[in-house]
């Protein structure tokens, strides 16, 4: 019979997303993994498979924790305009507090380029940020005085490039100024997006 795990799994995959956050995917080992996770490489196997399935682990609870958060508290607002500005307020304020930039963000550049599965779930993710901000433009009432008319899709399309950049941008020391003024930019799609 098997002996029952012995640790709790929210803590350790919260150590081994630390250790990829920080050190990225090819950096990171499965003894630092299992040395950061307070865990034997025989029970990180036994409950993660290896090191590929644990980061596809880490990868799908950094979403649950950061970004289908505040995808959904986008959802959640009664005003669209007001739950993107409040989305972008706090990817500022969270950036500022933590250089080591956006996991998937990082991934997406290091592991993507090489790996068409990983890509795959990487691109999927983003997609899951891009459908938030779709969802939020498609609640926004017509705008009559609108001189021109933009896509729904293209202006999530471009609100998603800018949480991108503005996340890059944060792990490589960018300022506060120029953080807040993309994240300006990004509400002001959304303020001229005329709606469906």
């Amino acid at each position: 019979m098997a002996r029952p795990r012995t640790f709790d799994q929210p803590s350790v995959l919260a150590a081994a997303m630390d250790q990829f956050w920080r050190r990225g995917y090819e950096a990171t080992s499965v003894r630092d993994l299992a040395s950061a996770m307070s865990i034997t490489g025989a029970s990180l196997y036994n409950a993660f498979g290896d090191k590929r399935s644990l980061f596809r682990h880490c990868l799908d609870a950094y979403l649950d924790t950061y970004a289908r958060r505040r995808i959904a508290e986008l959802d959640a607002s009664d005003d669209p305009i007001r739950g993107i500005r409040a989305f972008f307020d706090n990817l500022v304020e969270a950036s500022l507090k933590d250089r080591r930039g956006c996991l998937l963000v990082n991934s997406a550049m290091e592991v993507a380029p090489w790996d068409d599965e990983l890509a795959e779930l990487i691109e999927a993710s983003l997609r899951e940020i891009e459908d938030g901000f779709h969802r939020g433009l498609e609640r926004l009432s017509p705008e009559p005085r609108s001189h021109h008319r933009r896509d729904a899709r293209a202006t999530a399309r471009q609100m998603l490039s800018a949480v991108i950049a503005l996340r890059v941008l944060a792990r490589a020391g960018g300022d506060g100024d120029r953080l807040r003024s993309i994240a300006r930019s990004a509400v002001a799609l959304a303020e001229d997006y005329q709606g469906p």
